[in-house]
């Protein structure tokens, strides 16, 4: 029996950069400093789990467009230590009976969600009702319904929404981007993506409750295996096929535990993916008709790393959460879209909607 490795989802994706060395702030971060000399925004975390604290705040400090601003958090003691860390003034700090009050401070521009799925919603539409721009970090919510309500939203208050999709501001995940949609080695043939760990954690925690997580390892680790594929070809797929495996019933008794697809896309190319929360995966790969690129790790937070042809790829590492919030923090004063809108979270989930209904049919779901 392969033994357990107690980790967290945070700790996996944060450890999982084999070879790819100190992270930098590149050109690829850089170039996002705003067009014209301005006020940095100011971003305010909703929500100080260990994504904020350990990926968010820390990246904060590094940007340039940006800033970290305010918080919004239901622990008292989260509150006051970290308005003391990040010298937090004590108006700029909210809970969550409090939240709508962030309409009247000017020194809020944005609101980056990061809470359990089940409360992506409320907050995104209550933020863009205050009048602030939001980041949601991903999934984007429960189902496709619920983000289409989100993306309305936000277009009804004339508010920029993004999602936390950190990897499309990410050098090697760029190119990619670039190696599979411009067809460099000719038309992309193949596509083998997997994302997942070995969940060991609190039995009670709240990504283990379909209520508030959505699902398990599909929506948690197999959101990026989903954008991998899609990155990949630049194609929307049409429909999957899927299947599961639970080793661990007692443990995953809500939520999915193993989770294996198979997709279609309008080119014809084969495209299969896995989720997991009893495997350690992070790997894309992908063959053409002229030649192969592969991620190895796929998608950490530490750093990604690859191979095209069987050779390394000579890119360095960014700060991604740094590119990202300073890429919107440039839409924001330039009034243009983010290159990760809620519509890029709604295809992803339309997507994770399709793969559920699979599971429940045994058989091909389209995807609409």
């Amino acid at each position: 029996m392969k033994p357990t490795i107690k980790t967290s989802r945070r700790d996996f994706i944060r450890k999982s950069s084999i070879g790819a060395g100190a992270l930098i702030m590149g050109p690829a971060l850089s170039s996002l400093a705003l067009t014209k000399p301005g006020k940095r925004l100011g971003i305010a975390l909703v929500g100080l789990g260990s994504y904020s604290s350990g990926q968010l705040a820390p990246a904060l400090q590094h940007t340039k467009n940006c800033y970290l601003a305010g918080i919004v958090t239901g622990t008292p003691a989260k509150a006051v230590s970290w308005a003391k860390k990040y010298n937090i003034p004590q108006k700029n700090v909210y809970n969550y009976q409090n939240f709508d009050n962030i309409a009247h401070n000017p020194d809020i521009d944005i609101v980056y969600v990061v809470l359990p799925v089940s409360m992506h919603k409320e907050y995104t539409i209550r933020a863009a009702k205050a009048g602030k721009h939001v980041i949601c970090e991903k999934p984007m919510a429960l189902n496709a319904a619920d983000c289409r309500e989100m993306i309305a939203a936000c277009k009804k208050a004339n508010r920029l929404l993004s999602i936390g999709y950190r990897l499309h501001f990410e050098p090697h995940t760029q190119e990619v981007m670039r190696l599979g949609q411009k067809q460099i080695f000719g038309k992309v043939t193949k596509v083998d993506t997997g994302n997942g760990f070995t969940y060991n954690g609190d039995p009670n925690a709240w990504r283990l409750k379909k209520a508030m997580a959505g699902g398990g390892g599909l929506m948690d680790m197999g959101i990026y295996a989903i954008q991998g594929a899609r990155y990949t070809l630049g194609q929307e797929p049409v429909a999957v096929k899927a299947r599961q495996e639970k080793t661990r019933p007692d443990f995953f008794k809500e939520v999915d535990e193993t989770v294996y697809w198979e997709l279609k896309f309008p080119g014809g190319a084969k495209v299969t993916g896995k989720s997991s929360y009893n495997h350690d995966w992070g790997y894309l790969r992908a063959e053409a008709k002229k030649g192969s690129f592969e991620l190895e790790p796929a998608y950490g937070y530490g750093g990604l790393d690859g191979k095209v042809n069987g050779k390394p790829m000579d890119i360095p590492n960014i700060i991604q959460q740094a590119a990202q919030m300073d890429d919107f923090a440039a839409c924001v004063t330039l009034n243009k879209q983010s290159r990760v809108p809620g519509e890029e979270g709604l295809k992803d989930m339309k997507v994770v909607d399709a793969i559920y209904r699979s599971l429940d049919s045994g058989d091909w779901e389209k995807i609409a």
